[in-house]
């Protein structure tokens, strides 16, 4: 298995952000993962479409948009329109699941369904043929350069077996919080798939060589 890469810009810095997506893509990312918070599902703030369109306007990569909004469902046109390419939510922000990820794909993106550490992955499965993604959190939402809960690994571990023997084996387990040189190949050996990495991408050292670092770590598994 390959597993995608998805720098987080959140980590990035946003004076060069142009400059700091396009060094993602030219280290091998596959996608860039972009944070969005509104302040009431998580206790911050980021940014919104008009942000998403000039890093659309910086990369040819797919945009990996993580909706921590409430009331997901009014953001899917927003955020198409810029150009997102695949749109995740949480279970925990939305009371009709179902008719968001029917939404989404209806609007020609890619659906996404994020479940936060305390959610068991079981509550998902009754959605698991409209999922293109599958977003484990492996830290609360809300704030980079958290650690990472080590009870995540048992999780993408039942989180892989329910997409098995649903038959979706095709869906994209990603995990999301935290991941590091140090644990990635743990990770990738529970199952993951599309790995999202803030402060390991964009922390100390060039951006290049630090994704280089961790797709040769990820090999390892």
């Amino acid at each position: 298995m390959t597993v995608k890469l998805a720098p987080s810009i959140l980590d990035a810095d946003f004076g060069h952000l142009a400059d700091q997506v396009q060094a993602a893509a030219a280290g091998g990312a596959d996608w860039i993962h972009v944070d969005v918070m509104d302040g009431q599902f998580v206790p911050n703030l980021t940014l919104g479409p008009a942000v998403v369109r000039a890093i659309r306007r910086a990369t040819s990569l797919p945009l990996d948009v993580h909706l921590m909004v409430v009331r997901p469902h009014d953001w899917i046109g927003p955020f198409r329109d810029v150009g997102a390419d695949l749109l995740t939510f949480h279970l925990e922000a939305d009371l009709h699941p179902h008719r968001t990820l029917q939404a989404i794909k209806e609007a020609g993106v890619s659906a996404g369904l994020a479940l936060n550490p305390g959610t068991p992955v079981v509550h998902a499965v009754s959605l698991v043929e409209l999922l293109d993604v599958l977003l484990v959190m492996s830290v609360d939402p809300g704030l980079g350069g958290q650690p990472f809960i080590p009870t995540a690994l048992a999780r993408l571990e039942r989180a892989r077996a329910m997409l098995q023997a649903e038959n979706r084996a095709d869906c994209e387990l990603e995990v999301d919080g935290g991941v590091k040189l140090d644990n990635i190949a743990d990770v990738v050996r529970a199952g993951a798939s599309m790995v999202v990495a803030g402060s390991a991408v964009y922390g100390e050292g060039a951006v290049e060589l630090n994704l280089r670092d961790l797709r040769a770590a990820a090999a390892q598994a």
